[in-house]
């Protein structure tokens, strides 16, 4: 009702005021950064004088999960595994992307609509690549 003409008869100031962004702007985050990295330091440093220093040969061994070391750190093995950790990390983000159009699909239309097929059907062509180039299999 009042709309832009408010500001010039009442506010004729506020009116020309325009967002400005000046350094001043910034201390509030640059101090709060400086008191985050405070604390990180200041509770790094205290817990390291005060903490007990017990270093025994059963606390220096590395081990995983519970279980004892058996051999060399440095053995190879099969690269394998991580190409399987890869591939369920890229198919798994992949899933992400369809939850923001499941909870909004009948805002997109046919529109969206065809474009999630063009994107199931990218998954499904990535995934046939890797069934035939036997990237799943385990030998």
């Amino acid at each position: 009702m009042f709309g832009g003409s408010f500001l010039f008869i009442f506010a004729p100031e506020l009116a020309k005021m325009e967002a400005q962004s000046n350094a001043v702007n910034y201390l509030p985050i640059i101090f709060q950064m400086l008191v985050a990295l405070g604390f990180v330091v200041l509770t790094m440093t205290i817990t390291h004088l005060v903490g007990p220093k017990r270093k025994t040969a059963d606390k220096l061994v590395a081990f995983e999960s519970g279980i004892k070391s058996v051999g060399n750190a440095r053995q190879p093995f099969s690269i394998k595994y991580f190409l399987v950790a890869i591939l369920f990390v890229l198919f798994d983000i992949e899933v992400i992307f369809m939850y923001p159009w499941a909870v909004n699909f009948r805002e997109f239309g046919v529109n969206g609509l065809i474009e999630m097929f063009i994107f199931m059907g990218t998954l499904l062509l990535g995934f046939i690549y890797i069934i035939k180039k036997k990237a799943l299999d385990w030998e």
